[in-house]
């Protein structure tokens, strides 16, 4: 059966989770979108364990993105989804200690590959080596990757083709899918999931929040 690639709903504007998430959340809590996620910047954290238990007990799956690239803090976003009993953790370079806490607490783990800068966040490197280093990452205890396909600064299109075939991985293409173009591509290449946020808030596929989730959710199954 083909694969339908899931879209993951970023309640995020440029990296950050936005201020009135809750809000959002409770009005597209009934979409046909099947996983919710936001960052670890953006609003406080108690309101973050809320709202990841709130969108559990509607029946959704989670994901916490965590935008960081040194060992300590990548390891401190494990814990933070860890505390927010997350189904993935997003995000981060890949670290071993990031890789046991998501192990030992039952979060499927998937890191960043290439050279990530900034936030928002560019992506750079070749795409022979994300590849080759994906595949070393895979054995050492990754279950999948969040590739910043549309971050990417070369051609974008060939690094999520090849990378999705290549690695044979549980791959989320996240950062800039804002066009029904883009979605073309990600229905042909059939990644694990993808996700949206800025372009949600932007209004890029028309309509409220809720109305572009369905939108995307119906063109994509369609």
């Amino acid at each position: 059966m083909e694969n339908r690639p899931k879209l993951v709903v970023m309640l995020t504007y440029n990296d950050r989770t936005i201020p009135d998430a809750a809000e959002v959340f409770e009005k597209c809590r009934d979409s046909k979108a099947e996983v919710y996620g936001f960052k670890e910047e953006g609003i406080p954290f108690e309101d973050m364990l809320r709202l990841f238990a709130r969108i559990k007990e509607c029946g959704k799956e989670t994901a916490l993105e965590v935008v960081a690239y040194d060992e300590e803090h990548c390891a401190a976003g494990a814990e933070m989804a860890v505390k927010c009993k997350v189904d993935y953790l997003m995000g981060t370079m890949y670290f071993d200690s990031v890789a046991d806490i998501c192990r030992k607490n039952g979060i499927k783990y998937m890191p960043y590959v290439g050279e990530i800068t900034g936030r928002p966040s560019i992506l750079g490197g070749s795409a022979d080596k994300m590849i080759g280093d994906a595949k070393a990452i895979l054995e050492k205890g990754a279950d999948g990757f969040d590739l910043l396909g549309y971050r990417y600064t070369d051609n974008a299109d060939d690094l999520i083709e090849r990378f999705v075939r290549e690695t044979g991985a549980m791959t989320v293409v996240a950062g800039s899918v804002d066009s029904y173009e883009r979605l073309d591509l990600i229905k042909r290449v059939s990644p694990w999931g993808f996700t949206i946020g800025s372009a949600f808030v932007e209004g890029k596929f028309g309509g409220s929040f809720c109305e572009q989730i369905n939108k995307v959710c119906d063109y994509i199954n369609g």
